[in-house]
This record gives structure tokens, C-alpha cells and sequence, in this order.
């Protein structure tokens, strides 16, 4: 998880992929960062073909019985519709840096409906992706594609 926040670690995962296949490299970016956009200029630089924004935020919860975290290593994924704000302002700052280079971003996190698929693709995203929201709904997918045509 670590290495993902670090834009010259990242940037040296893309490069070392990179040498060993002409298969398409798309590139997770992580919103637990100080600077997506220099994270996605070094992943361009090393040779990935597009982006994947974004993982999910970090955070914990706490068992106010026991006083502890609730996951054995104290912090875990945030995903879902909660985390959609900062998706939204990741793909745009990305799209900021790899729209000039033609590298293509698939925007996720929390995309429930074709409203706010749509939020992504004007933000900057050429497609998006679903995660959290098939754990509910198994055809969001299909209901998502729906509304889009209709609007």
C-alpha cells in the first residue's frame, strides 16, 4: 500500500512492468497521496497506458467497548458512496496531467447510479467502474448503462 503513495515508487512498479510486457499497464492511483497529479506524470513517464482512480481511503472504527480499533492492523479500506467526492476530485486532477498524453482514466468510487457515473465522465474519466455498489445490487451495472442511454 505504501509504495502506491510515493510517485517515484510507483513510477519504478510501472517502469519494471513495463520492461517485461507490451500488455496494457492501467495504473491504480491511490487517493492516500500528497500529490496525485505527480504521481500520474511519473506513472505516464514510466510507460503506463492508463489509470485506474481511484483505491480507497484509508480509515479505521473503533470498538468503544474494548477502546480499540476494530481491524486487526488498526486501519482499513473507506469505499462506496462516502468516498465519491474525493474520487470525483482525483479523476479531475489526473485527467489534468493525462489528458495532454491521451492516457485514458477509468473513474471509481461510489458510483450507484448513472447520475453519478455521469459525474465522472464530465470530471475527466473514459469509463468507470463499479465496486462496492455490486455487493448490493448485482445489475447496477445494467441499471447504470439504462440511465445513461435515457439521459
Amino acid at each position: 500500500m505504501q509504495f502506491g503513495n510515493v510517485p517515484e515508487m510507483s513510477a519504478r512498479v510501472v517502469e519494471a512492468c513495463r520492461r517485461v510486457t507490451r500488455k496494457p499497464l492501467i495504473t491504480k492511483l491511490s487517493p492516500n497521496q500528497t500529490d496525485i497529479r505527480q504521481n500520474a506524470r511519473l506513472c505516464i513517464e514510466a510507460g503506463t497506458d492508463a489509470f485506474a482512480v481511484i483505491n480507497t481511503v484509508t480509515g479505521m472504527t473503533v470498538d468503544i467497548e474494548t477502546r480499540r480499533p476494530v481491524l486487526g492492523n488498526g486501519q482499513g479500506g473507506l469505499s462506496g458512496p462516502a468516498i465519491k467526492p474525493i474520487a470525483l476530485l482525483k479523476v479531475k486532477e489526473v485527467y489534468e496531467v493525462a489528458a495532454p498524453k491521451h492516457i485514458p482514466i477509468i473513474g471509481q468510487g461510489g458510483i450507484t447510479n448513472a447520475s453519478d457515473a455521469l459525474e465522472f465522465i464530465i470530471a475527466g474519466a473514459s469509463a468507470v467502474g463499479v465496486g462496492t455498489a455490486l455487493f448490493y445490487d448485482p445489475l447496477v451495472c445494467r441499471n447504470i448503462n439504462a440511465g445513461i442511454a435515457i439521459i
